[in-house]
Formats: structure tokens, sequence, C-alpha cells
């Protein structure tokens, strides 16, 4: 069957709070064959969903036990990582301060009950197609133009969601910053054109050293890259980080004006921390950027890494 939805790589993330079983079922009918569907009977249920998966678009029943819809979207509005998905409330209340009421609190539309299946299609539809639009744009405006990796605003944007989530499970999140050693010799003795091909070529090699899609290899700023490992501890991260200089070594791009090898090398600093309530993510940046100023200061092409403690 031709999918109704607008071209994309993956298929869309639909959630579907409401506490009554039947009106999921009605909804999940509707759109299992173009969305990845995920339900919720619960507020608390769909704030701890919505965290989890990020969803492209959220359909958010109004009144429900507990917490009802407006507090669920007040709570996702406030919180950076899913601040930006949309929500359609479903209500059965027709008064226009309701509406309003949603608007306010950030929702995108309403769909009224009894739901009417060829309404709610096209809503969805329209939403959907928005979000993807959206979704295109912002990865665009958070890639590096010159390597194709996520830019800088992109790596604040995801340490500072990767520090919050490993916060509320309390995992490692461990940060690797990468150098290449003695860049400006280099776009010296070859030029800048030459410069460029070289952080092109290191930065794939970087990208292609880690696997998980959660991970994230991003251009800190010049010849510096960084890498942010959720979930992964220091052994791990260290493993990575000498994967990622033996990969760079072993591409042998001349290097002859280094004073520590006759091809490009890197210098790599690591650090992990669980974060804490009485930490911010700076501080495991200023600790890694520690490790990686020690690295080149006692010879350079080296790893040199720390745990940091959470007391």
């Amino acid at each position: 069957m031709k999918t109704w939805l607008p071209h994309s790589q993956n298929r869309p993330k639909l959630l579907i709070v409401d506490d009554l079983p039947t009106n999921i079922r009605v909804l999940h009918e509707l759109f299992r064959e173009d969305c990845d569907v995920f339900m919720a009977t619960s507020g608390e249920q769909a704030i701890s969903v919505c965290q989890a998966q990020l969803p492209d678009l959220i359909l958010l029943d109004v009144v429900m036990e507990g917490m009802d819809g407006h507090e669920v979207c007040r709570r996702l509005k406030v919180d950076p990582t899913t601040q930006g998905i949309p929500i359609i409330f479903i209500t059965a209340q027709q008064q226009e301060s309701d509406e309003v009421l949603g608007l306010e609190l950030g929702a995108v539309d309403f769909i009224s009950k009894p739901i009417n299946p060829t309404i709610v299609r096209a809503r969805v539809r329209t939403h959907l197609t928005l979000k993807l639009q959206n979704d295109l744009l912002r990865s665009m405006a958070l890639m590096d133009g010159l390597t194709g990796l996520a830019n800088r605003r992109k790596f604040d944007e995801d340490i500072l969601a990767d520090w919050r989530q490993c916060f509320r499970e309390q995992k490692p999140l461990s940060l690797i910053l990468v150098d290449v050693d003695y860049f400006k010799r280099y776009n010296d003795r070859y030029g800048h054109l030459a410069g460029d091909g070289c952080l092109k070529t290191v930065a794939q090699a970087l990208s292609e050293t880690v696997r998980r899609p959660y991970d994230l290899v991003a251009r800190y700023g010049g010849e510096e890259f960084a890498c942010v490992l959720p979930n992964t501890g220091l052994s791990g991260a260290v493993e990575i980080a000498e994967k990622m200089q033996e990969r760079v070594r072993g591409l042998g791009i001349e290097h002859s004006a280094s004073d520590v090898d006759r091809v490009v090398t890197i210098s790599l600093g690591v650090a992990t921390l669980t974060p804490t309530r009485d930490l911010e993510f700076q501080a495991l940046i200023e600790a890694a950027d520690k490790q990686l100023y020690e690295a080149k200061n006692t010879g350079r092409a080296r790893v040199c890494s720390s745990a940091m403690s959470s007391g």
C-alpha cells in the first residue's frame, strides 16, 4: 500500500497518549502501517516514553486520571530534549478557553472527539510533514560545512542532552577531545587546500571509529574534534580513543613538518564522569581538555585519560 506520509529515510515516530486502551487501539490501527507507534496510558508514562524515544509527533488526550494532558504538555515544553516535539491535543471539550489554553501551552493543533479518521490522518500528515522539513533544515544548520560532521552548536546541544540523560540513569558519560598534531605547520608546508583535505579525511576516519547511533563525533573548532560517548566508562572510551589514534596514523597522510612522525597524527584527551546535581557538563569538557593538554605537553601522538570523581 502506498504511504500517505512524506518521503523520509526513517518511519516517523508517533506517540499516542490516552488512559482508555480502546481509544489507543483505534488510533494505532490508523497509523501502524506508516509510523512506528508508541503508546502510553498515563501522563507519567508519556513523559518517560518521550524522553526515551523522542517521537516526531504526540497525540495527547487532555482528560486523564492523575496527570492530565495539559500538565504533560507543560513538562515536555520545559525540557530542552522534548520541547520541540509537536503535540496535538485530542479532546471532547469544545470550549474556546480550552483551545486557547492548549495553544498557550505549546500545542500545534486540536482534534475533537469522537474521532473522524479522515481528519485525524490529514492533520497528522500535515504536522509530520512540517516536522520532517524542520528536522532537515535543522540538521543542515547543525552540520560542519567542511567535514560533514556535526558542528560546535550540535556538540553543545548533544552533550547537554546526554548529560541530563546520564544523570537520570546514573550512567557514565565520556568525552574525547582530539587535536591534529602540528596542523599549522601542515598548512604552512602543504597549503590550505591540502589542509582542508586532511581535515576531511581525518574527520571521516574518526566518525568510522564509533558504531552506536547515539555516539557523536563533531568538529570542535579548527583542527580539533570531539567525541561524546553516553553510557561509556573510561576503559571503553580509552579503547575508542586508541582506535582513533591508530586509524588516523594508518591513513599515512604525509606530514614532513611534524616533530612526532612523518605522517599526520593526533593527540587525544579522555575524561569520564557520572553526572551529579553538584556538577555541570562543563566540568567534563574541562577535564577532557586538561587531558588533551597533557597529551600535547608530553610528546603528542598519544592518549591521556582520567576518570573524574563524582563525590
